[in-house]
């Protein structure tokens, strides 16, 4: 799971909630400085598999510093957005699941919410990049540009995917009940915390998150981590300006099939120096500067 270093909000980062079809969810919303350029388009920020919008947080401030807003959302079902089976479906219109097509539309339209007219540029940590393709290639939302976050090109494979069957059989065995989460952070997670993550308010809240989250959203979206199809053809047809970032030394997608992936694509490649599978919180500032580098380059094109 990603472990934010930091739970504080820095100055002009507020936590908010965004109205969507289904329901609200969550968010955390950067805002740029006053007298900033209102030109630039906003960024939406996707989180991976248990993770949430406090991944981010270290990135928050230094990308709405050069004028952008940034909004970064717990997807539904995890932590404080509200799974989709708390709703009440609209008679005729079943409600959405935890498939990577429904997780796609709501990142839609998260997109078009703080787009309100403008393209937005869109980054997906992992699973959430798988979920960020699914916006791209299913959905109808105007994108300045895509951004794949140490995310593969399909199915997750190796230890990663061995560790996310290991949580699929605890969920599957488990009463359908928010119980079972409890005993799933008791016996595959909490063992060796303290080592790993010293802060007692941030194991606290790693504990909160998974606590608070659906088991129905957390077993859904690992199956489709572990089955998703490569879809890198249909990715490249797809005419989004695209980089894909990785940590030299990430562990859930190798970093030899990430840069497959980027050639395949023709997009911009950036490896983070002695980073693992979360640079947003190993080395926020070198992928802060990342991401403004290649959102600059892509409104420049853009504008011409």
């Amino acid at each position: 799971m990603s472990t934010p270093q930091f739970l504080t909000l820095p100055p002009g980062v507020f936590p908010v909630e965004l109205p969507l079809s289904h329901g609200p969810v969550a968010a955390l919303r950067a805002t740029p400085p006053s007298g900033s350029n209102p030109e630039l388009c906003p960024a939406v920020l996707v989180h991976g598999y248990t993770g949430s919008k406090e991944d981010f947080i270290a990135l928050l401030q230094s990308l709405a510093q050069v004028g952008r807003e940034v909004v970064t959302i717990d997807l539904p079902g995890t932590y404080r957005s509200p799974g989709f089976e708390t709703f009440a479906p609209t008679p005729g219109t079943p409600l959405p699941d935890y498939r990577l097509p429904s997780l796609g539309m709501v990142v839609a339209e998260v997109c078009d919410t703080v787009g309100a007219g403008r393209p937005t540029h869109l980054v997906g940590h992992s699973m959430g990049g798988l979920i960020a393709r699914e916006t791209v290639l299913t959905h109808s939302t105007e994108l300045a540009s895509l951004t794949l976050l140490c995310s593969g090109p399909g199915a997750l494979g190796g230890q990663g995917a061995a560790r996310v069957r290991m949580l699929v059989a605890a969920l599957s065995a488990a009463d359908p009940t928010p119980g079972r989460l409890r005993g799933l952070w008791e016996e595959h997670m909490a063992d060796g915390l303290e080592t790993r993550v010293p802060d007692a308010q941030v194991r606290a809240f790693l504990r909160d998150r998974l606590l608070s989250s659906s088991p129905e959203g957390l077993l859904r979206t690992a199956e489709d981590l572990l089955s998703a199809t490569n879809r890198t053809g249909e990715l490249a047809d797809a005419d989004v300006p695209t980089m894909v970032l990785y940590g030299e030394n990430d562990d859930a997608w190798s970093p030899a099939e990430q840069a497959e992936m980027a050639d395949r694509l023709g997009a911009r490649r950036v490896v983070v120096p002695a980073a693992g599978h979360s640079p947003n919180v190993e080395a926020p500032e070198t992928t802060s500067t990342a991401l403004t580098s290649f959102w600059n380059d892509c409104e420049s094109v853009g504008q011409r």
